[in-house]
């Protein structure tokens, strides 16, 4: 595996359990529809959580939350309407980034909530 799926996947672990700890409920990891993948389907006060990981190991070239290109939140915002719709789910739905900086010095861990109205 190259280093940097590496580093994604070690991301996705940590967002995993900390959603966890927050009390969520996770639904499914890495659901793919069509072109797009949504990382972790999370549930939590009956709202559907589709969650984009993203994982550097510097901020050097800008935060990871901002590699979240509109082309990426369209693809996402269709593979939840299917998601819900093949999973007779009657929920609201959010979008949440977990932005994550791990290096030997640490690990920072960012949740935005409602992160697409931040676009």
């Amino acid at each position: 595996m190259a280093q940097h799926n590496d580093l994604g996947k070690k991301g996705e672990d940590k967002a995993i359990a900390y959603l966890k700890r927050k009390g969520y409920q996770i639904l499914e990891t890495n659901f793919r529809f069509q072109k797009a993948e949504v990382d972790i389907v999370a549930l939590k006060n009956e709202v559907v959580i589709a969650v984009e990981v993203k994982t550097r190991s510097t901020s050097e070239f800008g935060d990871p939350q901002d590699t979240v290109t509109k082309k990426k939140i369209s693809l996402l915002v269709q593979a939840m309407d299917h998601y819900l719709n093949e999973n007779q789910l009657d929920y609201e739905l959010r979008f949440d980034i977990i932005a994550i900086i791990s290096n030997k010095l640490g690990t920072k861990i960012e949740h935005l909530k409602d992160a697409f109205y931040h676009f």
